[in-house]
């Protein structure tokens, strides 16, 4: 008597349990028609004109990667198919009502009529012939009989086999639809004789805006650029967008309507890099900086990065760059942010063809060692150290007009030699073994070389000038050079946005010539041996230090005018003017005392 009541009760709590099972986004907002599907605009298309036109094939081969809608695809067909209207008169249509008895079976998996088979589980002969056997019976309350084989290349070729006759002339009630993410392994007599749609990757925009519409339905509060990060991990894929949108959801806990998603918290899920931590990383290796490159992985590992992450970061930086160098216009596509496509526009006027392909070349190869190595932080840090060192090596072009200069074949390895000491401790303690060992064969074998080549490396390391610590330095060391052009260039044309040493970005003015970041860059190099990242932007900057010697001119002149004294002598003198404005504390010009010693040395009055 008493066990009743309880029974009933546990069967409630059952029912309502099930009742409150949370269902994942990817289920929830499956697509029921051909409108909601998102990204494949050219197949639904073809579909629904060949629905419409009654011109509907008996088999459709669907392929692409996981996520974009094969199966989706597959039960929207089905419905179409078999949809018969809320009145039950309908025929076949490309909207299917989701309302009659047909639509609502198929929709809950359990329409006897449309059969579902997943061939990675079921590959063998007698399965297919279980199949075959049941196509000659016509539906027993659709339209058509639809079979969709979800991963048909996992059947074995006598099951293949065992398909081709059916496929080719299967009766008129029946209907196939066949999904595949490896559309290779399909034979191609079976290929042969099914319409083929190639669902494409989902763009990163359609994407984002697909997801930010589930968001506001789920009363989810989420950054846009948190919605950028989950997209471009989707890699196209909605189901796999949709996962980590889940997954995100689940990271705010049980209060939802908190602080909501923000950037840094989907870039932790993730295990991502930050953007612009990746473009300091980038910038600090190529500029030979590697105590500075260190620092900063060792501070991304300790956030939470995973080291076979920040390769793949930095490989598709470098790849970024390279599309900016070659189209500018890539760094103004939408997803961009403003910040990333000012600084890259900088680096990629900065970086060589030649450095760059290098770089992808290094990552490329890191990044296989980085994902196999029993410590991935370690094998991350020597990709890092091979990239900078890697970057000191002057490309094809330099080594040819080294050798054109008369340098012979001694030059390249004169200018390699002394371009590493400016880096400090860095590459003093790791080349100074490995020339005196390369040296060592060569004395023996031949001695007249290493005899030419020791004097040359002297002078060479001697003629290096230190880095400028400023604009002003930098502008005052081509000046000592006499590169008298460039010079005046420098101090009328160029507006500063940012300087330290080894990277220098600017804005020029409309005059000036549209290769001196390059040819400032290649000097610096030359003067200073070691590597300048030179770029143009389009920031404001600074005013130039022609129009800063201006406005301080004319500053002192204001300043001067309204001395007493000054005020004093212009009432006396009411037409007096101001002419020049001298600083009593400058010091002398140094061609004046050896005037005055030409002119017979007589003290200056």
């Amino acid at each position: 008597m008493n066990d009743e009541p309880t029974l009933g009760l546990k069967a409630a709590a059952a029912a309502g349990g099930e009742a409150a099972a949370y269902r994942v986004l990817a289920r929830k907002y499956r697509p029921a028609d051909f409108s909601e599907l998102i990204g494949q605009d050219a197949m639904v298309r073809i579909l629904t004109n060949a629905i419409k036109s009654g011109r509907i094939a008996h088999a459709f081969m669907l392929t692409g990667v996981r996520g974009v809608g094969k199966t989706t695809t597959a039960r929207i067909v089905a419905r179409a198919l078999n949809c018969t209207g809320p009145d039950g008169k309908g025929g076949p249509t490309a909207e299917p009502c989701g309302k009659c008895a047909n639509c609502q079976a198929i929709a809950e998996d359990r329409h006897v009529d449309v059969i579902e088979m997943d061939a990675a589980s079921r590959t063998g002969v007698d399965n297919i012939r279980d199949l075959t056997d049941g196509v000659r019976y016509k539906p027993v309350s659709a339209r058509y009989k639809v079979y969709i084989i979800d991963e048909v290349h996992m059947l074995s070729t006598g099951a293949f086999n065992a398909l081709l006759k059916t496929l080719e002339e299967p009766p008129p009630h029946v209907k196939f639809v066949f999904a595949t993410t490896e559309i290779r392994k399909v034979p191609v007599t079976v290929l042969s004789r099914c319409q083929r749609f190639d669902l494409r990757r989902v763009d990163h925009e359609t994407l984002a805006r697909h997801f930010a519409a589930i968001a506001e339905k789920e009363r989810i509060q989420i950054d846009p650029a948190a919605i950028g990060l989950i997209a471009r991990a989707a890699d196209g894929s909605v189901r796999d967008g949709l996962s980590l949108l889940d997954q995100a959801i689940a990271l705010m806990g049980p209060k939802a309507g908190g602080d909501g998603i923000d950037e840094a918290r989907v870039r932790d899920m993730l295990g991502l890099a930050d953007r612009i931590a990746v473009f300091d990383l980038f910038e600090a290796v190529l500029r030979g900086d590697l105590n500075a490159a260190l620092v900063r992985l060792d501070e991304l590992y300790r956030a939470g990065a995973d080291p076979a992450v920040v390769i793949e970061d930095l490989l598709a930086l470098t790849h970024w760059l390279t599309r900016v160098k070659l189209s500018p216009a890539a760094a103004e596509r939408p997803d961009v942010p403003e910040a990333e496509a000012k600084r890259g526009k900088a680096l990629a006027l900065a970086l060589g063809m030649a450095l760059l392909t290098r770089a992808w070349q290094i990552l490329l190869k890191g990044l296989r060692e980085t994902q196999g190595a029993p410590q991935p932080i370690q094998a991350a840090e020597m990709v890092l150290v091979r990239l900078a060192y890697a970057a000191d090596l002057p490309d094809p072009a330099e080594l040819v007009r080294r050798l054109e200069a008369g340098g012979g074949a001694t030059a390249p390895a004169s200018s390699s030699t002394a371009a590493p000491p400016p880096r400090g401790p860095r590459a003093e303690a790791p080349r100074a073994p490995v020339a005196a060992a390369s040296s060592a064969p060569r004395s023996a074998a031949q001695p007249a070389p290493r005899a030419e080549a020791t004097p040359q490396r002297a002078p060479a390391a001697e003629a290096l000038a230190p880095a400028p610590v400023d604009f002003q330095g930098l502008v005052a060391l081509v000046a000592e050079k006499r590169e008298a052009i460039l010079h005046a260039n420098l101090v009328n044309n160029v507006h500063l946005v940012r300087y330290e040493p080894g990277v220098i970005e600017f804005r020029l003015e409309p005059q000036a010539p549209k290769n001196l970041a390059g040819q400032l860059q290649g000097l610096l190099q030359d003067w200073t041996g070691r590597r300048w990242m030179v770029g143009v932007s389009n920031a404001e900057g600074r005013p130039t230090l022609r129009q800063q010697q201006l406005d301080g001119a004319q500053r002192l002149r204001q300043e001067t005018a309204e001395h007493p004294l000054v005020k004093a002598v212009k009432h006396v003198f009411p037409e007096a003017s101001i002419v020049t404005v001298r600083e009593r504390a400058a010091p002398e010009p140094p061609a004046e005392p050896a005037g005055d010693e030409e002119n017979g040395g007589e003290p200056e009055q």
